[in-house]
């Protein structure tokens, strides 16, 4: 079976492992971690960054840090991994879900702005959702397989409207927004994930990355335990979201090695560009004009009437010639937490999912391997 995405686990990782074990240091202090932090900024464009166990935990922690409360709204695209949206629940907050752009996949900025005009107003100093009473606190953008989201209107209408910016980044290292590294875009914190199957992996493990050293010092407080001093004392009811020096030793030599992998991505999804395009009833993944994606994930989307039947067809008869392929995320709107949550019309979400499938893209993967996806994608077409 040629594998969907699988880690490229064939540079300094065991070389780094030994160096945690014989040091002793394999916990939650270590050299790794403020290595591995600190190559996460560089890669991010920002002066900091602060490393946790998952993404997931990074991005529920990043929201208390900006001042997301209970009860309060977060605007989130409900086509996202859940993640997203859970983070938000464990806030104790909402998701409001929003549509998204054709162009790019991620939250578009024009709804955005319209349904903030429209549907909230401000009342005792706080933008408030007219239909719920509640406080709309922040936005959350997703960078949806590493294509940045039009952060330039996104963050401009945030601050016309007073509300906080935390970007779901997972999978958006090595991308560009008008040239700019991702973590550069004008947020409040950015989110990176480094489960096994994203560009670079530390096994697991999150970060958040930002410029606000006083706002990277409360995420830090917030995930290490709210200590105070040397002492047992605590100020906060806080988390232990600490990433370990040994994931971080994986993590360091898979950020070594980014920018090849993120050029390995790039190769294979130019590939599969050049080969499908044109292809009846299908387009290709997102490529807008402000953006160079990380390309996370590559594939084919087919649209119109008979997509999500015509796209399950084509995995099968991958599967079938030993090749994995894959749906893509299920919307929020139509999980079950999330089907009572606020969300506006979706009729670019409703109209895209069902037909995406995803290839296998590796950074390691083989020619010939991928030659044989192709072969047997345009095999089924034919036939």
């Amino acid at each position: 079976m040629i594998p969907l995405c699988v880690p490229n686990i064939s540079g300094n990782e065991g070389k780094y492992l030994a160096e945690c074990v014989s040091s002793t240091y394999v916990s939650t202090i270590g050299p790794f971690v403020t290595r591995f932090e600190k190559m996460v900024a560089d890669a991010a464009g920002t002066a900091g960054a602060a490393a946790t166990s998952a993404g997931t935990a990074a991005l529920h922690a990043a929201l208390i840090a900006v001042g997301v409360q209970r009860d309060d709204l977060v605007i989130c695209p409900s086509l996202t991994f859940i993640a997203s949206a859970n983070a938000i629940s464990h806030a104790g907050a909402i998701p409001w879900l929003f549509d998204v752009d054709p162009a790019s996949w991620t939250l578009d900025p024009l709804l955005l702005g319209r349904e903030l005009r429209e549907r909230t107003e401000r009342r005792d100093g706080v933008r408030v959702h007219i239909d719920t009473g509640r406080r709309v606190s922040a936005i959350v953008p997703v960078f949806t397989l590493g294509v940045p989201a039009e952060m330039d209107a996104i963050v401009s209408i945030a601050h016309e409207y007073a509300l906080k910016v935390v970007v779901d980044g997972a999978a958006a290292l090595g991308s560009l927004y008008k040239g700019k590294s991702s973590g550069a875009l004008g947020a409040d914190l950015t989110m990176y994930s480094f489960n096994g199957n994203k560009t670079t992996t530390a096994g697991g493990g999150g970060a958040v990355a930002g410029d606000d050293e006083a706002l990277l010092a409360r995420f830090r407080h917030l995930t290490t335990t709210g200590r105070v001093g040397s002492d047992y004392d605590h100020d906060v009811v806080a988390y232990n979201y600490r990433m370990t020096n040994i994931q971080a030793a994986v993590g360091c030599a898979q950020m070594e090695r980014l920018d090849e992998f993120v050029a390995a991505k790039r190769r294979i999804a130019g590939r599969y560009k050049s080969a499908f395009v044109g292809l009846n009833g299908t387009g290709l993944f997102p490529d807008p004009d402000w953006a160079t994606s990380s390309c996370w994930f590559s594939g084919i989307a087919f649209h119109g009437n008979g997509a999500g039947k015509r796209s399950g067809d084509l995995r099968a008869h991958l599967r079938e010639n030993g090749i994995d392929a894959r749906p893509f995320w299920k919307p929020m709107h139509n999980q079950a937490p999330y089907a009572a949550t606020p969300r506006t019309a979706m009729s670019t979400t409703d109209a895209l999912w069902p037909g995406i499938v995803t290839l296998p893209c590796s950074t390691h993967l083989k020619e010939n391997d991928q030659d044989k996806v192709i072969e047997t994608v345009l095999a089924w077409f034919q036939g």
